[in-house]
């Protein structure tokens, strides 16, 4: 059976059971529940820390995981990324007191606070600045206010949290995070179907279907609106004149492209959702 861990409690955790469960698979009903086996789909979820996932999976404890990109990177764990998951994001930054450091290179020979000591570590040493960094669990925003710091390195959302603290962003981005699949294998069984699966999750989530019919002299117009993904569906009227298209188009951009094909002389636009994708 394919070993899947997935995140037990936190931001990741929700999301990460919503989408297994749109891809097929039969997870814990219970938050307490630590254990599941989906005999049906060949797989066994275990659900942990999602800090510790990257450590568990890198040592082939278990076979594959959903987790943070930076939890990933700061575990330094030999998994690897197979794939982003599209939630989850979060931003790295540096932040100190407000006109103090202007750049990256300020922070030479400071102290910076983080919860992520193995993550701005390996950022710091490919930038080739020395620093003494400062472990925390959370709450780092108090570290300089405290005298534990000079700077501090975190998640960074609004600001309003470091400005409240006396701070302010500085320097490049540490990191651009997002949930994503990793493993330590990726010859392992079973791991292309999960991917495939959790993949239709994200189309469907991210495409609808477009159904419409049009006057045959504006389908290549149309087309060039929407084209889908490798051209639209295009079937016959039965008036030769006229011909029903259907195609996948951008959630996001659905009602734009309504309006433009209804100017284009496009009748009869419906939209319908995707439950389940395989490109």
């Amino acid at each position: 059976m394919l070993r899947v861990a997935v995140p037990n409690k936190g931001s990741l955790s929700e999301t990460a059971t919503e989408m297994l469960a749109e891809a097929g698979y039969s997870g814990r009903r219970d938050t307490k529940t630590l254990h599941v086996v989906d005999e049906r789909n060949g797989v066994e979820f275990f659900y942990l820390r999602p800090r510790d996932i990257a450590t568990y999976v890198g040592s082939g404890a278990l076979d594959v995981g959903i987790t943070g990109r930076d939890l990933l990177l700061d575990s330094l764990s030999p998994a690897h990324e197979v794939a982003p998951l599209d939630f989850g994001a979060s931003t790295f930054r540096f932040a100190g007191p407000a006109g103090v450091f202007s750049s990256l290179a300020d922070l030479e020979g400071t102290r910076i606070a983080t919860s992520y000591p193995g993550l701005v570590g390996a950022f710091l040493e490919r930038e080739g600045v020395h620093t003494e960094l400062v472990r925390l669990d959370g709450a780092v925003e108090s570290a300089v206010q405290l005298g534990v710091a000079d700077a501090i390195a975190d998640v960074v959302e609004t600001g309003a949290t470091l400005r409240a603290a006396g701070l302010e962003v500085f320097g490049p981005v540490i990191l651009s995070s997002t949930a994503v699949l990793i493993t330590a294998d990726d010859d392992t069984e079973g791991l292309s179907v999960l991917h495939r699966r959790l993949q239709g999750v994200l189309v469907a989530r991210q495409y609808v279907l477009m159904d419409y019919d049009l006057p045959v002299s504006m389908l290549d117009a149309a087309t060039a609106l929407a084209p889908g993904m490798e051209s639209p569906t295009v079937s016959p009227l039965h008036d030769p004149e006229w011909t029903a298209v259907r195609v996948m188009v951008p959630r996001t951009d659905t009602n734009q492209i309504m309006d433009a094909l209804y100017e284009l002389g496009a009748r009869a636009i419906i939209v319908s959702p995707i439950h389940a994708a395989r490109l």
